[in-house]
C-alpha cells in the first residue's frame, strides 16, 4: 500500500524542475504575507498572485488568526509590526500543534547577524532582507514549499495504515486533540463515530486472515468515498474497529455520515456466513457530539462514543447509537435536536 502510494505520488512523477508547484500540489499554494506597510504587501503580492493564492495580515495577531483559519503553505512575515512582533508571532507559530509545521521565512529591513540568529532560533527557515528581489523571493519560496511538500509526505506515511491505507491511531489522537481544543474555543461542534466490523473475529476464524484483511481494506476505501471535505478524518483506531473525525458537524450531520457508511460497507456485499443474521460484513457504529456549552472534555467524548458502539452492538449489531454531550445548563439537548431512537427501522438493517 505505502509502495504503491510513494510510486504514484507527483513529486515522483519527473524531475522536479519541470513541475510547477501547483503540478505537485495538485493545487495553487497558499500563502500569507504578513506586513504593516500595504506597499511591501503589494510587491509580495505581485511577485506571486498569478500562480499562488495570497493571504495578506497587516499584524501580528492577524496572522496568528490567519494562519489557525487558513492553514497556509508558508508564512512570509515581517518583524517589525505595531502590536507583536514577527519574532513573537513565529514563536507562537511553532508551539501550536495546529501550525507548527507552517514554514515560516522572515522578509525584512533587518541586515544584522543577530536578528538573522535570532529568527532561526524561533523556526524560521528563510531570512531575506529588503528591498526584496523577485527573482530570489520566488526561489527561496520554491524552495521551501517543496521541502515543506516532501516533509508532509513523510510525516503521512508516518501517521498511515499500512493495511487499510487510512491514518493511524497515532495521527488520529494528534488530529483529535487540536480539533477538541479548537472547538471549545469557539464553541463550535465536534463529532466523533466509532466503528465496528460486526462478527469480525467469526469471519477470520471461517474464511481465514488473508481475506479478513482484504475486507478492512475494501471497507477502508468505502469510507473514503463517504469523506467529503478535507477537514474530516477516518482512521484504524485498531484491529477491526475504525473512528472518524468531523469537526463543525453537529448530531444531525454526524449521524447522516454514519448512515452512508452503513450503506456504504453494504452495498460491498461481502459474504459472511458466520453474520448471525445478515449474511454479509456489516457494521455498527457509536456517534456522539460535542458542542458549545456541553459539559466534560475530550476524554468524555471518546467514551460516550465507545458507549455508543458497545450499546449497538448489545442491541443486536448492524445499526447506529448516538449521544449528544450534556449541556452545562439543566437542559439535556437543545430543542432543536431530535436524537435518534435505537429501535427505528433506519438505525437497524435488515438483510
Amino acid at each position: 500500500m505505502i509502495t504503491s502510494e510513494i510510486e504514484s505520488n507527483k513529486i515522483f512523477e519527473k524531475p522536479i524542475e519541470e513541475q510547477t508547484l501547483s503540478d505537485i500540489m495538485g493545487r495553487r499554494p497558499r500563502l500569507l504575507v504578513v506586513d504593516d506597510q500595504a506597499a511591501n504587501v503589494q510587491v509580495i503580492f505581485k511577485a506571486f498572485a498569478q500562480d499562488h493564492q495570497v493571504f495578506m495580515a497587516t499584524n501580528g495577531s492577524q496572522a496568528i488568526n490567519a494562519c489557525k483559519e487558513k492553514l497556509p503553505d508558508l508564512v512570509l512575515l515581517d518583524i517589525e509590526m505595531p502590536d507583536i512582533n514577527g519574532f513573537e508571532v513565529c514563536s507562537r507559530l511553532k508551539s501550536n500543534p495546529l501550525t507548527k509545521d507552517i514554514p515560516v521565512i522572515f522578509v525584512t529591513s533587518h541586515d544584522n547577524e543577530d536578528a538573522e540568529a535570532k529568527g532561526f532560533a524561533v523556526g524560521a527557515v528563510d531570512f531575506i532582507t529588503k528591498p526584496i528581489s523577485r527573482e530570489i523571493v520566488r526561489a527561496r519560496v520554491r524552495t521551501h514549499l517543496l521541502l515543506k511538500q516532501q516533509a508532509d509526505l513523510l510525516r503521512k506515511w508516518v501517521y498511515m495504515d499500512g493495511l487499510t491505507g487510512v491514518f493511524n491511531r497515532r495521527h488520529f489522537n494528534e488530529r483529535y486533540s487540536a480539533e477538541w481544543g479548537r472547538a471549545f474555543r469557539h464553541g463550535g461542534p465536534l463529532s466523533l463515530i466509532f466503528i465496528d466490523v460486526d462478527f469480525f473475529k467469526k469471519y477470520n476464524d471461517h474464511y481465514g486472515h488473508q481475506m479478513g484483511d482484504e475486507v478492512l481494506r475494501k471497507i477502508a476505501v468505502a469510507f473514503k468515498g463517504v469523506i467529503s471535505r478535507s477537514a474530516d478524518l477516518i482512521a484504524r483506531y485498531g484491529g477491526e474497529e475504525f473512528v472518524c473525525l468531523l469537526p463543525d458537524t453537529d448530531a444531525h450531520g454526524s449521524y447522516v455520515v454514519a448512515k452512508e457508511f452503513s450503506e456504504a460497507v453494504r452495498a460491498l456485499k461481502i459474504e459472511h456466513v458466520q453474520s448471525s443474521d445478515h449474511k454479509i460484513v456489516t457494521i455498527s457504529m457509536g456517534v456522539a457530539t460535542f458542542h458549545g456549552g456541553c459539559k466534560g472534555g475530550a476524554d468524555d467524548l471518546l467514551r460516550m462514543a465507545d458507549e455508543c458502539l458497545y450499546q449497538a452492538k448489545r442491541r443486536g449489531r448492524n445499526r447506529i447509537n448516538s449521544m449528544l454531550a450534556p449541556l452545562s445548563s439543566e437542559s439535556i439537548m437543545p430543542p432543536t435536536y431530535q436524537p435518534p431512537v435505537i429501535d427505528r427501522a433506519e438505525d437497524h438493517y435488515g438483510p
